[in-house]
């Protein structure tokens, strides 16, 4: 018997195990488990001013929430700015970056340095990309407006994060901008996985590039579209930075680009209220339901149309 069938029947030790696995899960117990108990049991207190405990209040903490100004107002636009932010980035994301990653798949020369082109804007902090983009869209000295008016298009040249329309599409755009080199390494990591042969025994069946594309590339890359879109999803509700940067704790103008977060922040933060600690842990464990809940469903469906193509 060989050395390797040897030792695949011998069991590892508990001991050794352990030793593996304590480690990560005590990082993840300090870094986010603990985080995570202490917004839910402060949601359930009524706090006198800083981290002065005043009592146990069950959940009236989360009727305020839901019951009384501003939050009435600025919780839901905030919630459908977090959610306009996700439907946006998530189609431009999936569709240029799959578009991107199909190019870059055919010619291998220039793969690795567009990708790296690509991806260098995630390596960069969204604080520092949002406050860059705030000096390239300025409407008086920026750049992109001082482009558009050299080439004649003037009526282009609008205040882009002043205007209560276009900053939240600039806020997509940017975010795009960002982070789309992400998808493009996915989406290429999955077409290099593909089967050359598939194409080849289809294109002897006479299928076009469109139709090989629609039938074998794109079902094959539901898990990667899967994990795209349910990254995309989780970074969209609990995005901070770059909204901080484009428009203020206030989410200007007008509360246009106003998020979940920049709420929490001004809640916990700004508001002087003596309950400001037990009512942003609350709107923190909102935010923690709807991103677990929107997590699991998105798994949940790409589950099922991936058992569909096994």
């Amino acid at each position: 018997m060989s050395r390797a069938a040897k030792g695949a029947g011998r069991r590892t030790p508990p001991v050794v195990i352990a030793a593996f696995v304590l480690p990560a899960f005590a990082l993840f117990a300090v870094v986010l488990l603990y985080p995570m108990l202490s917004a839910l049991a402060y949601s359930l207190f009524e706090w006198g001013g800083g981290t002065k405990l005043v009592g146990f209040n069950w959940f009236d903490n989360f009727v305020v929430l839901f019951t009384e100004r501003p939050f009435t107002t600025q919780l839901p636009n905030a919630l459908f700015n977090n959610l306009v932010v996700f439907v946006g980035t998530l189609l431009l994301q999936n569709t240029i970056g799959l578009f991107l990653a199909v190019q870059l798949n055919r010619f291998e020369r220039a793969r690795r340095l567009f990708q790296v082109l690509y991806t260098t804007p995630y390596l960069v902090s969204p604080l520092v990309v949002g406050y860059l983009w705030t000096l390239l869209l300025a409407p008086s000295f920026g750049p992109v407006n001082a482009v558009l008016r050299a080439v004649g298009l003037d009526a282009l040249a609008l205040p882009w994060l002043g205007d209560p329309a276009l900053a939240l599409p600039t806020l997509v755009l940017v975010s795009v901008w960002q982070w789309i080199g992400f998808p493009v390494l996915l989406y290429g990591a999955g077409l290099a996985g593909i089967s050359p042969e598939l194409h080849e025994a289809a294109k002897i069946d006479g299928a076009t590039g469109l139709r090989q594309f629609w039938h074998i590339t794109l079902p094959l890359l539901v898990p990667v579209i899967g994990t795209v879109s349910i990254l995309t999803y989780i970074g969209s509700m609990e995005s901070f930075a770059l909204p901080y940067a484009l428009g203020g704790v206030s989410g200007s103008p007008a509360g246009a680009t106003d998020m979940l977060s920049l709420l929490f922040f001004r809640t916990s933060f700004q508001s002087g209220a003596p309950n400001a600690l037990g009512v942003s842990s609350a709107l923190a464990t909102v935010m923690f339901v709807l991103v677990l809940a929107g997590a699991l469903l998105g798994r949940r469906l790409f589950a099922r149309q991936e058992a569909k193509i096994s």
